[in-house]
C-alpha cells in the first residue's frame, strides 16, 4: 500500500474501529482479491467487532497498491458512506469504479432421453426446461441461487494456528534453584537439568530462548513485563516456563503462585495477564503457552487401587523431592522440601494454555539428579511426537505417563492443564 494511504488509515483508525462493520466487507474484500479466505478467517478469529475492525485495518496496510481504493469501493457498496467521505477528505480523490460484471461461461447441456414421469418430476423440481411445459426466462442471479447447495455448508469445526514463522516466537525460562536463607525454602536440586532440557527442546522447536536464573519476585515481574512490551507481530507464538517453588493463594481467577528466591510470590493469574490481548496487542489471536513446574499445595497423593490391566510398573527413585513448602512441623522426611505448586486457571482472554506439573492442591515431585517427573516426560514427549501430534494431545500423553510414576513407593502425581486455545497447535519440528 502507498505510504499516503497508510497515513490516512492511521489518522482515522479510531473512527474506523468505532464505526466499521467488518462482517459486511468480508465477501467484497475476498471477491476483489484484497484478502484470501484464510486471511479473513484470521481476522474473524481476533475477537469482538472492534477487535476485528482493528485487525482488518492493520492487515490492510500490508496489502498491495490497489488495496486502499478497493477498500473504499467495499465501503461504498456496503453503505459506509460517512467513512468513505472521511477517508477521502483532505487527500487526493480516489476514483471508485463500479464493479465490472464477470462473464459467466455456461456449458451447453444436451438433454438425455427420459420417460414422461421423470420429465414431470424434474419439471416440478425446476431442474430442467421442457418446451411447452415449463420455460421461464432465468436471470443469472436466479440460476445461481438455484444451483447453490441447500442448507448450511459444512466446515471443519477446529482449525490450526498459524505456526510457520521462523523463528516461531520467544520462549522465556525462569529457573529458580538457590533460595535465600530468609525465604525458608530449600534449594531445588535437579532443576538445572529441567532447564537445560527445555532450553534445548524449544530451540529445536524454532523458538528464541532466554533463560533467567534465581530471580526475586520483582525480577520475575520485570522479565514478564519486558516480554509483554516486545513486538511479537512477526512471530506466531510465545512460551513461558517457570521452574520454582509454589504455593496456594487467595485468588479471583487463578489458583496458585510461584515463588521468587527471596520468598515472595507472584500469583499465576498475574503471570498470565502480562501476555493477554489487552496488555500485549501483538500477541492477540496467537497462542500463549505457560509451563509451570511447582507445587499446587501441600497434599500428597497416595493414589487408589486399580485392576492389574490398568497398572504399569512405577518409577521409584531414592532421590525424589517435592516443590512444595512444608505446611506443618511434621517430622516426615518427605515434607522437608515440600512446597505448593503454582497451577493456573485461565481468565477471559483466549488463546492461553497453562500446563502445570500437578493437580491443584498437591505437591509436585522432582528427582534431585534427573530432574522433575513432569519436565523429563514433557521433554521426551515433545521430542518423539511434535512432528505428528498437536500440543493438547501430547500433554495428555504427559499426564498418562507421569501418573504411572510413584515416589518412595507410595506417592503419585497428576499433571493437568487449563486450555483456552481455540485451535489445534502444531509446533515446527
Amino acid at each position: 500500500m502507498e505510504e499516503r494511504h497508510k497515513k490516512i488509515l492511521q489518522r482515522n483508525r479510531t473512527n474506523l474501529v468505532g464505526e466499521l462493520d467488518p462482517s459486511s466487507l468480508y465477501d467484497g474484500l475476498i471477491e476483489k482479491r484484497v484478502f484470501t479466505h484464510d486471511m479473513i478467517d484470521e481476522i474473524k478469529s481476533s475477537g469482538t467487532r472492534r477487535d476485528q475492525a482493528r485487525q482488518l485495518i492493520r492487515d490492510l496496510e500490508t496489502r498491495g497498491s490497489r488495496a486502499f481504493p478497493l477498500f473504499l469501493e467495499c465501503l461504498q457498496e456496503t453503505g459506509h458512506h460517512t467513512l468513505v467521505e472521511l477517508l477521502q477528505d483532505g487527500g487526493p480523490a480516489v476514483q471508485i469504479q463500479p464493479p465490472t460484471p464477470v462473464p459467466i461461461d455456461r456449458p451447453v447441456i444436451q438433454p438425455l432421453p427420459v420417460c414422461k414421469s421423470a420429465i414431470r418430476s424434474r419439471v416440478l423440481r425446476g431442474t430442467m426446461t421442457v418446451k411447452g411445459m415449463f420455460n421461464p426466462p432465468l436471470s443469472p442471479e436466479r440460476e445461481y441461487m438455484r444451483l447453490k447447495p441447500q442448507g448450511r455448508i459444512r466446515r471443519d469445526s477446529i482449525q490450526s494456528y498459524k505456526m510457520d514463522a521462523n523463528p516461531s516466537g520467544h520462549c522465556l525460562i525462569i529457573n529458580n534453584v538457590d533460595f535465600e536463607p530468609r525465604s525458608e525454602l530449600n534449594n531445588r536440586k535437579g532443576s538445572n537439568t529441567d532447564c537445560d532440557r527445555l532450553e534445548s527442546r524449544f530451540k529445536a522447536l524454532s523458538f528464541i530462548v532466554k533463560v533467567k536464573t534465581n530471580l526475586k519476585q520483582r525480577q520475575i515481574k520485570h522479565e514478564l513485563s519486558a516480554l509483554s512490551k516486545m513486538d511479537h507481530s512477526q512471530y506466531d507464538c510465545c512460551v513461558v516456563v517457570l521452574l520454582s517453588h509454589g504455593t496456594e493463594v487467595s485468588h479471583s481467577r487463578f489458583p496458585g503462585a510461584v515463588y521468587g528466591v527471596d520468598g515472595q510470590f507472584v500469583p499465576v493469574q498475574h503471570i498470565t495477564t502480562y501476555l493477554n490481548g489487552q496488555h500485549c496487542p501483538s500477541l492477540q489471536g496467537k497462542p500463549k503457552l505457560f509451563f509451570i513446574q511447582a507445587c499446587g499445595g501441600d497434599e500428597k497423593d497416595t493414589g487408589f487401587e486399580v485392576s492389574p490391566d490398568e497398572f504399569e510398573p512405577p518409577v521409584v527413585s531414592a532421590h525424589d523431592q517435592t516443590d512444595a513448602i512444608p505446611m506443618s512441623s511434621s517430622s516426615d522426611s518427605l515434607s522437608m522440601s515440600d512446597e505448593p505448586d503454582a497451577r493456573a486457571s485461565l481468565p477471559t482472554p483466549s488463546d492461553i494454555l497453562v500446563s502445570y506439573s500437578t493437580f491443584p492442591g498437591y505437591v509436585s515431585w522432582r528427582d534431585t539428579q534427573s530432574g522433575s517427573w513432569y519436565i523429563e516426560t514433557l521433554d521426551r514427549i515433545l521430542e518423539e511426537n511434535a512432528a505428528t501430534d498437536d500440543l493438547v494431545t501430547m500433554l495428555m500423553m504427559v499426564n498418562h505417563e507421569v501418573s504411572q510414576n510413584q515416589a518412595k513407593g507410595l506417592y503419585k502425581q497428576m499433571p493437568g492443564s487449563f486450555n483456552f486455545l481455540r485451535k489445534l497447535l502444531y509446533f515446527q519440528s
